[in-house]
């Protein structure tokens, strides 16, 4: 049971591992416009459920402290990203983003039942180590001048780990309440683009085509699959396993001709797929075990 939950916890990594090309095949729509229309579908799977099974929307009437972490978790992630790009350089602030699975890997020890080993750790910071290979190809320049944008991604960072982590307290929850965050994450959204942004559409098809994958899997079925996970599997290696996301995006835009083939690559794939493995210690040996028993 903990095994299928950590896999299906793991296809939400896999979903997000296409945000980077569906993200850039949508066009130039600005990113809160962009976050409102694809959460709104996002929120879809759920709406559907709630008609099919109207039972089910009884799940929504949680109490306030599930509310608040999960819209905090949804759209305070975004909004703290989107000021991180907004006010530091991409490729800074993007690392400083990216230490969440660290920060849930090592804030697990805080959850109870869970025990924090070595290899947890170890594994979580050579997928840390692969991701600044691939994120900062072309180095790396903390400059004191974009400490606001820093600090944005910093909170956005803990934001996520945060939400990831107070969630899985929250198991008895249905994942059926992720449509009511995914709707209020839209309409903040919606808010904030009417507020900061100039709307921009869609020139073509495809382009729609592209925002409307964005709202499906990566910023839609993938939040659902997340909550399961984190609620019922192995939130450690999740984790760690978390540092699969960028690699597989920078594979599947080489793939795509949107990103050359390099050493660097091949160097950051062995340290974030061999961090997973060392991390998932647990998960390998319990079959093993399992099978000597019998």
């Amino acid at each position: 049971m903990k095994t299928r939950a950590t896999l299906i916890g793991f296809t939400a990594i896999l979903m997000w591992s296409f945000l980077a090309l569906m993200t850039a095949a949508s066009g130039t729509m600005p990113p809160f416009q962009l976050s409102a229309i694809t959460f709104a579908i996002g929120s879809l799977p759920g709406i559907i459920t709630f008609i099919l099974k109207p039972e089910r929307i009884r799940q929504l009437r949680q109490p306030a402290k599930v509310w608040l972490t999960g819209v905090v978790g949804l759209f305070g992630y975004h909004f703290l990203y989107f000021t991180a790009l907004r006010n530091a350089p991409a490729v800074e602030a993007g690392l400083i983003a990216y230490l969440w699975p660290l920060l849930i890997v090592v804030g697990s020890a805080l959850l109870p039942g869970e025990r924090l080993r070595w290899y947890h750790v170890v594994g979580a910071l050579a997928g840390l180590a692969g991701t600044v290979l691939i994120v900062a190809k072309n180095g790396i320049d903390f400059d004191p001048a974009y400490g606001f944008g820093y600090l944005a991604a910093f909170l956005c960072a803990f934001t996520w780990a945060g939400y990831s982590l107070i969630t899985r307290r929250f198991e008895a929850v249905s994942t059926d309440v992720v449509t009511g965050f995914c709707l209020a994450t839209s309409v903040l959204s919606a808010l904030c683009h009417l507020g900061l942004e100039t709307t921009v559409w869609p020139e073509n098809l495809s382009q729609w085509a592209a925002v409307v994958g964005l709202g499906i899997f990566p910023v839609g079925l993938a939040f659902y699959a997340w909550d399961h996970g984190v609620k019922n599997g192995d939130i450690q290696i999740l984790g760690a396993s978390s540092y699969a996301a960028p690699l597989l995006s920078t594979l599947i835009l080489t793939l795509f001709g949107f990103a050359e083939p390099s050493l660097r690559i091949a160097i950051a794939c062995v340290l974030i797929t061999g961090g997973a493995i060392l991390a998932a210690q647990d998960m390998i040996r319990r079959p093993a075990k399992a099978e000597a028993d019998a």
